[in-house]
């Protein structure tokens, strides 16, 4: 199942897809709302950790962070568990969040990927299980600090036609955190379009269950969260907390250096978004990411082909010579990624 878009028939199309046809539900539109909880008061925000089962430590702290969210009727949780055997990991991860989900009874689920294998299809496995009128993303390693779903409830609510938000964030890598701002309170298409605006982070959103769903077209998982912003920005503006409310683990992963993932995923980027191109200042950096992408897997003349389509977009485009140098062997593209990382950066 791939390619979700915005439902235009009421109804839940992943819902659809797995026999449970509900209405959507979203707050101030069609659908009916989430049943209250034992004690009459109804979840507002529902949210989505998808999990391989591998970080069990990380995975219980960013569930405490999220639960104990000071947000009207608390905040439900389903952990999607994606890869693997998934019977035995989702047995496994269970038995990993069991202290977390007695001391938030009712709260915590945890399911197997319904849906396509990867990120994008986890996620929709989780919205299709949520009743509450708010979705929000976290990932297993992420952390959320203390007033961030109250300050973006109450940024959208500012706005009555906003659907999506996100905050900034404060990356942690080894002893190191960069706090990254994006300098504005609305984030609009033009921007994702200029910049990826690294910290217009999935594990910030929150949006309007059924308004919008992660594409599970998107080639390994690579780039569903920037496809997701553009076609929200698309929708109305970002609603954006620029204060960092979120700790964004970096330094645990492995997929920032699946290069021919990300290959194939900034390609679909630049097909799905014609707009990518047409800006140089964004092409320039897309094109410098492929060349980077492609002088770490050793391909020089790939690499050299998108540098020099970066230096025609954009001279200035720093990514060009740092590809070149990876290309011909001067620097390690790890150790380019590490010292970027050291500073909130990504390549």
């Amino acid at each position: 199942m791939s390619g979700f878009t915005v439902p235009t028939s009421g109804k839940d199309p992943v819902a659809v897809a797995l026999g449970e046809d509900r209405d959507a539900g979203c707050v101030g539109r069609r659908g009916t709302p989430p049943s209250p909880d034992g004690h009459g008061v109804t979840p507002v925000v529902g949210v989505v950790v998808p999990t391989r089962g591998d970080r069990p430590q990380q995975l219980r702290a960013a569930l405490r962070a999220a639960l104990a969210q000071d947000c009207r009727g608390g905040v439900d949780a389903v952990v999607v568990v994606d890869g693997g055997d998934v019977a035995a990991v989702t047995a496994q991860v269970a038995v990993q969040v069991a202290e977390v989900a007695a001391r938030w009874p009712g709260r915590v689920r945890v399911l197997a990927n319904r849906l396509t294998p990867g990120l994008p299809g986890a996620r929709n496995t989780g919205i299709a299980a949520l009743r509450t009128p708010m979705v929000a993303f976290c990932d297993d390693d992420d952390v959320w600090l203390p007033g961030k779903l109250s300050a973006q409830l109450d940024a959208l609510a500012a706005d009555p036609e906003a659907e999506f938000a996100a905050c900034a964030i404060e990356v942690e890598y080894g002893a190191r955190r960069a706090v990254r701002l994006a300098g504005t309170g609305r984030v609009t298409v033009r921007h994702l379009t200029r910049s990826r605006m690294m910290m217009v982070h999935s594990s910030t959103f929150v949006f309007r269950r059924g308004s919008i769903w992660p594409d599970e077209s998107a080639p390994g998982g690579q780039n569903e969260d920037w496809d997701l912003a553009l076609r929200a920005a698309a929708r109305h503006p970002i609603v954006y907390v620029d204060r960092p409310l979120v700790r964004v683990r970096w330094g645990g992963s492995a997929y920032v250096s699946r290069w021919a993932d990300r290959i194939a995923g900034l390609e679909w980027m630049l097909a799905r978004h014609r707009g990518l191109a047409a800006d140089r200042r964004g092409a320039a950096r897309v094109y410098g990411q492929l060349a980077f992408c492609n002088a770490a897997l050793g391909r020089r003349r790939e690499a050299g082909r998108w540098a020099l389509r970066a230096f025609a977009a954009r001279w200035g485009e720093p990514r060009a010579p740092i590809a070149l140098a990876v290309a011909v062997g001067l620097v390690p593209a790890r150790s380019v990624l590490s010292a970027l990382h050291t500073w909130g950066h990504g390549i």
